[in-house]
């Protein structure tokens, strides 16, 4: 009906199908018997795997988490560290402490200690506060803290001398917190009013102004009550508590009780060590590190009868008790031969780098490759060591191409691996200086340079090292600004000797440079790594194993007392001196963590400090645990370069590497740097990472020096005030020199027997046509 506007419809591709396969989907394959294909069964197969796999995970981590929990909450766990900082001078810490304290015991009020077991809730806690004002004890409070709470009192929100309830003080610490990474977090609101709808409204304002400054999984709990407190006490039973991941690397326990066993060595004692274990199973061959004292090796591990119990069910696996009635579970004796042996730095075999005596076969590939490099032959400038001719690249011989012929000929000379000399034709060194010198008005130059500089008076050479003064930027060396002392031997063997350590480089990014060249003896005590990552994977694996055993082990949760050997007697009386208001941290080394190598930091300059950080200047470097006091070198981090500029200061606003001399760490770690002031607290100067442990990063300080040009021609120049003797000219000779407007040249030649002066040979400056 619809001619030639009728509907079309595409045809049904069956053309080429059978009657059987058409009708395929309509029969159910399981009962018709028919066997699936090999493919289909591979996939089925490999998808159950994921499945398995996926769900063999799952409950790997489940099963983690539960014991993680059972640990902390049940009695076979330690006491959760609660760390009370406040924001401000207006919080009382001390009385929230106290009342936390009295609350979890249910007893009459009288504190024994800052640890108590709650049989109420099941749960043993640990309070502890931070004081106001104290940056470096609020920093080691943190290092601890299971549960870091913040104190804000209630006027401070509606005070009208500030729109922050935050002071400077209390900025900085959460600065610091930050870098070293936040465990959980909670706020304290206190002294609130009565009613309970002004309470609530308080609450959501100190939540609406903190919120930007804490995690966004901090909680606010109002703590002036005794409903308050119950409520907190059971949601902090029940909370999963989160740690930073470097703390959760490495044993260690928080003192409980510290005292000193006096040793017969002089100025050595054994410093014991009472406290909970966590994070890890710590053995008695290890090595442990004592926070303010250094590393040390581990004399006796006891463990002890839990002094906080849940229940008060007598044990029965006491081994003996002591005369102060302490009982002793368990007692465990470092091996000799495989305990750690506390050594921190290299003692290098001086026979070491002794050569061989040559065989036949040596010998003859020796005179094989002499013969090769015979025939390689160089166009070096005049004057070139073979030291030096190494400095230049082979792009670089073709610059006198626009030059004339006679001059090329007489402008250097060939060298061979052997040290021939091929020069020139006789007299076109003289010719070409002849007609340099006819076009200075037919002057004897390097005569009347030398009659100059000896006629000048003390004045004159003050007024023109003033007018090159003028010119000087931030990376250039004026050597003539000791020009004065030029009669002085000693000072010219220091410039001789300075000079020396400085080589030009073609290209930063692409010359060869070589780490292990003209390093010092000392260099030889560090340790180096062939392979410094899958060496942190060894030493991770060996602790896994150790929690998984235990041989010589204390357990996680048991109550343990260590005993520290030779430790210095003046620096173990400061830490258990009655006036120290925090913790003695001991923490367990991983493999190789007390030997001294070259550390390299990711460091970044703090906010709040203005100063300048100048390069190789004391600071005090908090990593982790650690505390040590350096003076680090800062450079530039290049991702494509192996090679790294060395900074004077500490730019603000970027990121450097700083790189120190420091016991080796494994990342992931934090920075955080102090600088010590007189009189005052240690500021926050800087923050940042361990990046790498690395002996053989290249860190280059660049100079430039600067000459002033005397006589200038077309394709030459006389420059002085550069140098001051013939031998640092030559040394310099295979560099490339440049001037402020792009022209470029190199030294042929000194002028005169002082080496202050010397000629430059100028390229043809091309320009863009």
């Amino acid at each position: 009906m619809g001619g030639g506007r009728a509907q079309v419809n595409k045809a049904h591709k069956t053309r080429f199908a059978s009657k059987a396969s058409r009708h395929a989907h309509k029969i159910d394959k399981v009962r018709s018997g028919k066997p699936e294909t090999s493919h289909r069964a591979a996939v089925k197969g490999a998808r159950a795997a994921r499945i398995q796999h996926s769900k063999a995970i799952r409950d790997k981590k489940r099963a983690a988490l539960l014991k993680e929990k059972r640990s902390s909450i049940g009695s076979h766990g330690a006491p959760r560290v609660i760390v009370l900082v406040g924001l401000s001078s207006s919080a009382n810490v001390g009385s929230l402490a106290k009342d936390l304290l009295t609350f979890a015991e249910g007893g009459d009020g009288r504190l024994r200690s800052s640890t108590v077991a709650s049989p109420t809730y099941k749960l043993r806690t640990t309070v502890l506060q931070a004081p106001y004002g104290d940056l470096t004890s609020c920093m080691e409070l943190a290092k601890v803290a299971d549960l870091l709470a913040f104190v804000l009192p209630a006027n401070s929100l509606y005070s009208s001398d500030s729109s922050s309830p935050i002071d400077e003080f209390g900025s900085q610490c959460l600065s610091i917190f930050r870098a070293m990474g936040l465990p959980s977090t909670a706020v304290f609101i206190r002294d609130l009013p009565e009613d309970n709808k002004s309470r609530q409204e308080l609450k959501k304002a100190a939540a609406s102004l903190l919120s930007a400054e804490l995690p966004e999984d901090c909680k606010f709990y109002l703590a002036d009550t005794k409903d308050d407190l119950h409520k907190f006490m059971w949601l902090f039973k029940e909370q999963h508590l989160s740690s930073p991941h470097w703390r959760n690397q490495r044993p260690y326990v928080m003192s409980e009780q510290v005292c000193i066993k006096p040793d017969d060595n002089t100025g050595l004692c054994t410093l014991l060590v009472s406290g909970y274990l966590r994070a890890h199973n710590l053995s008695v061959n290890q090595l442990v590190h004592v926070s303010g004292a250094g590393d040390f090796q581990l004399g006796q591990i006891d463990v002890l009868k839990d002094p906080y119990p849940l229940s008060e069910r007598k044990s029965s696996d006491v081994m003996e008790t002591e005369d102060n009635g302490i009982q002793i579970v368990n007692t465990f004796v470092p091996d000799s031969s495989n305990q750690e042996p506390l050594l921190v730095e290299n003692v290098p075999d001086p026979l070491a780098g002794e050569q061989t005596w040559p065989t036949e076969e040596d010998m003859e590939e020796a005179n094989i490759n002499n013969k090769e490099r015979k025939l390689v032959k160089r166009k070096l400038p005049r004057g070139t060591s073979e030291y030096q001719a190494a400095w230049i690249v082979d792009d670089t011989d073709d610059e006198d191409n626009d030059s004339d012929n006679d001059n090329q000929a007489g402008s250097g000379m060939v060298i061979d691996e052997q040290g021939h000399t091929d020069q020139g034709s006789d007299g076109s060194d003289i010719d070409a200086v002849s007609h340099f010198t006819e076009k200075f008005d037919e002057e004897t130059v390097g005569d009347t340079e030398m009659a100059d500089e000896e006629n000048l008076t003390k004045e004159q050479i003050e007024a023109e090292i003033k007018k090159i003064k003028e010119a000087n930027a931030e990376d250039e060396v004026f050597t003539v600004c000791n020009f004065l002392m030029r009669w002085r031997r000693h000072w010219m063997f220091q410039q001789k000797k300075r000079f020396a350590k400085y080589r030009g480089l073609k290209s930063f990014r692409t010359s060869s440079w070589d780490p292990k060249e003209s390093l010092p003896s000392e260099y030889a005590r560090i340790f180096a790594f062939d392979n410094f990552t899958r060496t942190q994977k060894h030493v991770l694996a060996k602790m896994a194993e150790l929690d998984g055993g235990t041989k010589d082990c204390a357990l996680v949760g048991s109550y343990v007392r260590l005993y520290v050997t030779n430790v210095p007697t003046d620096i173990a009386s400061k830490l258990c001196h009655p006036s120290r208001r925090i913790p003695v941290v001991v923490s367990g080394l991983l493999q190789h963590e007390s030997k001294m190598s070259v550390l390299h930091f990711s460091i970044k300059k703090h906010d709040s400090y203005e100063a300048p950080i100048k390069s190789k200047e004391p600071l005090i470097f908090n990593v982790g645990f650690r505390q040590f006091t350096a003076r680090p070198l800062f450079s530039s981090d290049n991702i494509n370069c192996n090679k790294h500029k060395m900074e004077r200061f500490l730019h603000h606003g970027r990121f450097s590497v700083a790189s120190v001399y420091a016991p080796i760490c494994f990342p992931p770690l934090p920075l955080i740097v102090l600088k010590n002031r007189d009189g005052e607290q240690p500021a926050i100067a800087a923050v940042g990472s361990l990046k790498s442990v690395d002996p053989d990063r290249i860190i280059l300080k660049k100079i430039v020096l600067t000459g002033y040009p005397q006589r200038v021609s077309k394709l030459k120049a006389i420059v002085r005030y550069m140098f001051h003797n013939p031998e640092d000219v030559k040394w310099f000779k295979p560099v490339e020199l440049w001037t402020k407007h792009g022209r470029r040249g190199r030294i042929k030649e000194t002028v005169g027997t002082h080496g202050t002066c010397y000629e430059v040979h100028i390229q043809q400056q091309h320009t863009a046509a």
